[in-house]
């Protein structure tokens, strides 16, 4: 059942918000520790960079595909998503642990324990919208602090582990330690989802209902392809960013084997991603707190994009030198860019979708997502084997992060100078303007019939001519306010200036 009022912002919402900073942990900083073991899995299986990349590639793919995670919390609740997420991230690793070939390993290790982190994460964050109303932005950023801590802790005991006990006892540690998440989801009482709703009766005509249409439903209500052919703003963002991820995981996967071949020690090529989480652990909640100041509201998507140009001229740091001093360098660069992009992300897309389908859009997003981050690292690999040098990958990283934030900024940039006309004729309508609706209309029927309909007449720009009717009509209310005379006499003398 939904907590009661009682419950929400405090007392037990506290351990959910705690099992949840722990999931994080668990979940999506996870793949960031299988660099540490690429080199010796490529030489167990013999394998190449490009096939030995697709087992961290389908393990984080699968982690961000929602849709599936959103059916199972709308069929069985966040706890019985959680812990399955659990059982399934920890079996898939034990399993991987006995891997004869590089092809199981994709299915187990990437796969299957994707999956589960995929039910673990996505279902941990739900629930905190239901145990967190008033401090729900402060619940989000707490619980992003999980992800920072697991990419700061994950790296050195997956070092230490292998050093000691090789790959195969690590992945079999990690199975054990992985369905601790299903303590988590213990922890995450039931939430009603919805208000119990009657059965309702079909009429004659609605019984034999066509699958079609059901599928369609069920599309438009997980995967928002009509907000993605209508919304221009989400469209822009959506192929954006999924761009910019085929070059964002890159660093995360191919920094240490990077580190190691030219001559840093393992351990503190390890060092390397911890350094990153370490920095993300304040960064990224400072990150949160600028980007809800007033004065960046509406330009949030500009924040961003910054970071991600930020985040893709780093990458050439690497590529200058291997010197442990310059990648320590990069590292921290690198971080604070990493932790403007995790704070602004979701973010930006409550922006530019309304929040009532802000589910079903980050169905298509989660996606799409999924989809390059599939592709990134074995074409990444692909790069490696062909020239025989790791410095190409930061290359590419730089690339498709540059590449889509240039996109992303001219094409927003085009978008607002296309609205902005809109929004001057639009705020006539405003409360701020305390027009009556006749007056209102009328004003703009004026507008149109002198400015709008006949510029060739004027040899003026509509767009020229529109400010300065919204402005003059403001300034006309304005001054009618100040001496508490009538507006429509004012308005007369004023029209007849015009």
């Amino acid at each position: 059942m939904e907590p009661e009022g009682s419950q929400r912002d405090r007392g037990w919402a506290w351990m959910v918000l705690l099992a949840t900073v722990l999931l994080q942990g668990l979940t999506l900083s996870f793949p960031s520790c299988t660099g540490v073991f690429f080199t010796d899995l490529q030489h167990e299986f013999q394998a190449t960079n490009s096939e030995t990349s697709w087992f961290p590639s389908i393990m984080t793919a699968v982690l961000h595909a929602g849709p599936l995670c959103s059916i199972l919390v709308e069929r069985f609740g966040c706890r019985f998503t959680v812990m399955l997420g659990g059982l399934l991230s920890g079996v898939g690793m034990v399993a991987s642990s006995f891997s004869k070939s590089i092809s199981q390993l994709y299915i187990t290790a990437g796969f299957i324990t994707g999956l589960g982190f995929c039910f673990g994460f996505q279902a941990g964050v739900t629930v905190l919208g239901y145990y967190f109303v008033r401090r729900r932005a402060l619940a989000n950023a707490l619980a992003s602090t999980g992800t920072s801590i697991g990419l700061t802790l994950w790296p050195l005991i997956s070092q230490y582990l292998l050093d000691e006990m090789g790959w195969r006892n690590s992945f079999l540690i990690f199975g054990g330690v992985l369905l601790n998440a299903c303590v988590c989801g213990a922890v995450m009482r039931p939430v009603q989802l919805g208000p119990p709703r009657s059965p309702l009766q079909p009429s004659p005509g609605q019984e034999a209902i066509n699958s079609f249409a059901a599928c369609k439903r069920t599309l438009q209500k997980y995967l928002a392809f009509d907000i993605f052919c209508k919304n221009k703003g989400y469209q822009i963002y959506t192929i954006g960013v999924a761009w910019m991820v085929m070059g964002f995981v890159l660093p995360l996967i191919y920094l240490v084997p990077y580190a190691v071949r030219n001559g840093v020690e393992e351990r503190k090529a390890a060092l390397l991603i911890s350094i990153i989480g370490f920095i993300n652990i304040f960064m990224r909640p400072m990150a949160g707190l600028l980007s809800g100041l007033n004065i960046f509201t509406g330009k949030r998507i500009y924040l961003f994009i910054l970071a991600v140009l930020l985040n893709g001229l780093s990458n050439l740091i690497c590529v200058i030198s291997a010197d442990f001093s310059v990648l320590i360098l990069y590292c921290l660069i690198y971080s604070m860019s990493m932790s403007g992009i995790g704070a602004l992300i979701f973010q930006v897309l409550m922006d530019v979708v309304e929040m009532d389908r802000f589910s079903s859009a980050l169905g298509l997003f989660t996606i799409l997502e999924s989809i390059t981050i599939l592709l990134g690292p074995p074409l990444a690999g692909l790069l490696v084997d062909i020239t025989g040098h790791f410095s190409y990958v930061f290359y590419a990283s730089s690339f498709f992060m540059v590449s889509a934030a240039l996109f992303m900024g001219l094409s927003f940039c085009a978008l607002d100078r296309k609205n902005k006309p809109k929004e001057m004729f639009c705020s006539l309508s405003s409360p701020a303007c305390s027009l009556s609706p006749l007056f209102s209309q009328g004003l703009k029927n004026f507008i149109h019939t002198h400015a709008l309909l006949s510029p060739a007449a004027t040899g003026i720009p509509c767009n020229f001519l529109l400010p300065l009717f919204c402005n003059s009509a403001c300034l006309i209310i304005y001054q009618s306010k100040q001496t508490q005379k009538g507006w429509m006499n004012r308005f007369h003398l004023s029209a007849e200036w015009v």
